[in-house]
C-alpha cells in the first residue's frame, strides 16, 4: 500500500464527508492505494455515524487496485487528545508512506502527492507542512505560534517554522519506532530526531479557513507546549543517565553550602579571636541559607540515586534502535 492518512478528530461530522470525498479524488487522480484512518477521539456529535457511512460505501475488500481505498474507524470511548489518536493511528497504519492531517479541512488533501514523493524520492524521513499565508486571528494564535516555533527552533535544533503543523509526512518506518504520549503530538519532528531520523524537511502548505465547527485548542496550550518541550528536552539528554542531572546539581548545592556554613563560622572564630562582637551563627540568616543548600543538594542526589535505580530496572532500559543488519 502506498500511503495511509490518520485523521484524528474530535466533532467534526459536517467536515469529515467533503474530506473524504477531496482525499478520494486526489487518491484516484495519482492513482495511488491508499487508505484512510479516522480516529474518533471521543466525539459527542454523529461524527462515529458518518465514519461508519464512509466505511459502508467504500470500495469493496479485497485486493486493491491504484486509485482505491480502504477506511478504517477507530473510536475512544472518551476524549484523550490528539497524541493518544495520532499514536493508535501510527499502530494501525500499513503504508510506505503515512501522511497525517486535521479533519476540519483547514489542511488541503491536494498537498499529499507532493508530499509523498518527498519521501520516496527525495529521501526524507519527515516532511512537516509550513503554513506560510495562516487565516487565524493574528492576536490569539499568529503571534504565540511565532514565539512557540521559535523557541522551539532553539531547543531542539530542528529549523522548523510549524512544528505543530497537522498536515505531515513520515516514512513508515518513523511512526512505527516513535511513541506520541501526553501532548507530545507538537513535538513529533523532534521525537523523530531522538530516535535517530535526521532527514527531516518542510514544505508551505495551503492553509484554509474552517468552514465547519469551531477550534477546539486553546490559549492553555501554549503553556502546555513549553512545558511539554522542557520534559523532552531533560527526557533526551538525562532520561538514561537521571544521575547525571541531579547528583551534579545536588552535589553543587551542596558543597556550596558547606563551604558556605565553614565561611560563616571561620568569621564567627576570628572575631571571636580578636574579641571583637559578632552575631550568633544561629541568627545569621547566611547560615539557614547554607544549610538549606546543603540539604536541597542532599535531596537531589538522593532523587538521581533513586532515578538510577527505577531506570535499572525499566524494562525498556536496553531498547535501542537498529537501522539495518547483515
Amino acid at each position: 500500500m502506498d500511503i495511509s492518512i490518520i485523521v484524528p478528530l474530535f466533532n467534526e461530522a459536517e467536515s469529515l464527508p467533503h474530506l473524504y470525498e477531496w482525499i478520494a479524488r486526489v487518491m484516484k487522480e495519482n492513482k495511488f492505494s491508499y487508505e484512510v484512518i479516522f480516529v474518533n477521539d471521543g466525539s459527542t456529535d454523529n461524527s462515529w455515524e458518518v465514519i461508519k457511512q464512509l466505511q459502508s460505501d467504500e470500495v469493496p475488500s479485497g485486493k486493491k487496485s491504484q486509485g482505491e481505498g480502504v477506511v478504517h474507524g477507530i473510536c475512544f470511548r472518551r476524549n484523550y487528545g490528539k497524541s493518544a489518536a495520532l499514536q493508535v493511528g501510527f499502530q494501525a497504519a500499513k503504508g510506505d508512506v503515512v501522511i497525517t492531517m486535521d479533519a476540519d479541512l483547514q489542511d488541503s488533501p491536494d498537498e499529499i502527492p507532493a508530499l509523498y514523493r518527498m519521501i520516496t524520492e527525495e529521501g526524507y524521513d519527515l516532511v512537516s507542512g509550513w503554513k506560510q499565508k495562516r487565516y487565524d486571528n493574528k492576536l490569539t494564535k499568529n503571534l504565540p505560534s511565532k514565539l512557540f516555533n521559535a523557541t522551539a527552533r532553539r531547543v531542539t535544533g530542528i529549523h522548523l517554522h510549524d512544528m505543530n503543523c497537522g498536515l505531515k509526512a513520515y516514512r513508515q518506518e518513523v511512526v512505527k519506532n516513535i511513541e506520541v504520549f501526553s501532548e507530545m503530538h507538537r513535538y513529533i519532528p523532534y521525537l523523530a530526531k531522538n530516535a535517530g531520523f535526521t532527514k527531516i524537511g518542510e514544505k508551505v502548505v495551503q492553509h484554509r479557513k474552517r468552514e465547519f465547527g469551531v477550534s477546539k485548542f486553546g490559549l492553555n496550550r501554549f503553556v502546555n507546549g513549553y512545558l511539554d518541550l522542557m520534559t523532552l528536552w531533560f527526557l533526551n539528554r538525562f532520561g538514561k543517565q537521571p544521575m547525571h542531572f541531579f547528583g551534579l546539581v545536588g552535589s553543587l548545592m551542596f558543597f556550596i553550602g558547606l563551604i558556605a556554613v565553614i565561611v560563616v563560622g571561620g568569621m564567627k572564630l576570628h572575631a571571636l579571636s580578636n574579641g571583637v562582637p559578632a552575631m550568633l551563627v544561629g541568627v545569621n540568616p547566611y547560615f539557614h541559607i547554607a544549610i538549606l543548600m546543603m540539604i536541597l543538594g542532599c535531596m537531589l542526589f538522593l532523587a538521581g540515586f533513586l532515578a538510577e535505580l527505577v531506570i535499572r530496572n525499566s524494562p525498556s532500559r536496553n531498547d535501542y534502535l537498529i537501522r539495518d543488519e547483515i
